[in-house]
């Protein structure tokens, strides 16, 4: 073999360097994902601060009387802004200035711009009676399954026949869904994520109810990063509701926010609720109570919970399709009237089930 010349070295060493130099600027050109940084829980401080400006919220879960589910407010078919707006305005009209609304994933899926649309044009109406929302993401209860389109009529004196899960079952037979969910979730609280007219993100509704139990755990964690990630203006919080979920229990109140809870038990045992939850020192929000066969009524709860300054949030405004006058243990096949309505405050034509508890929520919000 002939000896390189010093000459020849030199080269092959200067393309070599400028070869090397030149994959270096390339990889520097390449661009790269920014995963945003989940933001931490809000301070004791901050959620106090912002608790403020709400005043004392009262109001109800809401669903037009017209809709059995989630699907039926929401799909474009059936999106009923007519009840809406009357039915709201019966709120409005005892004192209201809050609604707890369920959303769902599937109307999001089918059509994402024409589902955010809706969800503004509800809080346009919303807005005009006076009143907040605070919207909820995922919920564990009721019917495992669902589709799109037509939804089922309700079944006589069943309560809640027709509601459904998000993302029910279908979560614990396809992980790929969270690729859906993760989508849902940025979107919608991206795109309302300043909106004033919004109170907060109740992420997931009772998580580990229908038997999930700690099934539920990687969710609810999910969606706490989701939401953190995207930093809405609104606080994040996911309600506690069944003291035996120790785990998911614990992961809720040191995730949220502010602090929510159900309650639909008597005044005394919902006064010890109170008590222990005083000790995360947030806001606290009853995002569920009201069921007067458990003794859980407006003339011995809402009381409390303005004195407490607790949002109340009771289940049902308007008897519908849901069908929740009826209890959820006392199912009545035939139809009729249950002579101690379970849940909800007026009728469909807009007269009170009770004008004394009618008279009492004016007397407490000052109408």
């Amino acid at each position: 073999m002939k000896q390189i010349s010093k000459q020849l070295l030199a080269v092959i060493l200067l393309i070599s360097l400028f070869t090397a130099c030149q994959k270096k600027e390339t990889a520097q050109e390449q661009p790269t994902v920014q995963v945003p940084a989940a933001r931490d829980i809000w301070t004791k401080e901050q959620a106090n601060e912002w608790y403020k400006q709400w005043g004392w919220l009262r109001g109800s879960d809401f669903i037009p009387s017209s809709a059995i589910n989630q699907l039926e407010m929401w799909q474009a078919e059936t999106f009923d802004t007519a009840t809406i707006n009357r039915e709201l305005g019966w709120a409005e009209d005892i004192g209201m200035n809050s609604m707890r609304v369920y959303l769902h994933h599937l109307a999001w899926e089918i059509d994402s711009v024409g589902f955010k649309n809706r969800v503004n044009e509800y809080l346009n109406i919303a807005d005009k009676h006076g009143i907040s929302t605070l919207f909820v993401l995922f919920d564990d209860c009721w019917n495992p399954t669902y589709q799109a389109g037509k939804q089922p009529d309700p079944k006589p004196g069943i309560h809640n026949s027709g509601w459904i899960r998000d993302p029910g079952d279908k979560l614990h037979e396809d992980s790929t869904l969270y690729i859906v969910l993760e989508r849902y979730t940025k979107d919608v609280l991206s795109h309302f994520g300043k909106d004033k007219r919004i109170v907060l993100w109740d992420l997931y509704n009772e998580p580990g109810n229908s038997g999930y139990g700690n099934k539920s755990m990687p969710l609810l964690k999910k969606v706490f990063q989701w939401g953190r990630e995207v930093n809405p203006s609104q606080p994040l919080s996911v309600g506690v509701w069944n003291k035996d979920l120790v785990d998911l229990n614990h992961y809720q109140l040191d995730n949220s926010d502010v602090t929510t809870y159900h309650n639909y038990m008597e005044p005394d045992v919902h006064k010890q609720w109170i008590d222990s939850l005083r000790s995360t020192g947030r806001p606290l929000i009853c995002t569920e109570y009201m069921a007067r066969t458990r003794n859980s009524r407006f003339d011995n709860v809402m009381p409390m919970l303005k004195q407490e300054n607790i949002g109340a949030y009771n289940w049902g405004l308007v008897a519908g399709k849901t069908n929740t006058i009826y209890a959820w243990d006392t199912p009545m096949p035939d139809g009729k009237e249950p002579k101690v309505w379970f849940h909800d405050i007026f009728r469909k034509d807009g007269t009170p089930y009770s004008k004394e508890e009618v008279a009492l929520i004016k007397k407490l919000t000052g109408k």
